[in-house]
């Protein structure tokens, strides 16, 4: 069993370019690593999906309830950058562990004793990666957000033209 935060990147993209856009480039990016590796190549469609939808979560949160793009004060930015990644991993703990079920069930045809202890697995690393990458992306994005500031290269999304 290997850490992977590559969610956290996904989460990271969406605090940084929106719902749609940090969700796309996410799911992009972790689909073509599934399809890199012939181990997971069979599963880059759930990924795609999965990802997006971390993405769309954690942009919903981070810019349509919290606006986090605005001027706020850190600790504010901390704890909204902290819910909206732990809310979106949080799905993703419950999500993967049923959406690959019912993939690798229905789908790959896997037979169920097989699927149902795959899953299991895949549920207890999902939430150790979960919590892992809800610390990275709370680092980095409360680390980076000052520097892009500063530099005015920080990308502020409008709520009125905000994609999640």
């Amino acid at each position: 069993m290997a850490l992977h935060v590559g969610n956290a990147f996904c989460v990271l993209a969406a605090l940084l370019l929106g719902g749609v856009y940090g969700g796309l480039a996410g799911s992009l990016g972790m689909t073509v690593a599934d399809l890199l590796d012939p181990a997971y190549v069979t599963s880059a469609p759930k990924t795609f999906v999965l990802k997006f939808c971390i993405g769309l979560i954690a942009g919903f949160i981070a810019h349509r309830v919290a606006h986090i793009t605005e001027s706020h004060d850190g600790k504010y930015v901390f704890r909204w950058t902290l819910i909206a990644s732990a809310v979106s991993l949080g799905f993703n703990v419950i999500a993967d562990p049923v959406v690959g079920y019912l993939y690798k069930n229905f789908i790959l045809g896997i037979p169920e004793p097989a699927a149902k202890i795959m899953t299991t697995w895949a549920a207890g690393v999902t939430l150790l990666n979960a919590v892992a990458g809800t610390v990275v992306v709370v680092a980095v994005y409360t680390a980076l957000r000052p520097i892009l500031r500063k530099t005015g290269i920080f990308f502020h999304i409008s709520q009125k033209k905000a994609l999640i």
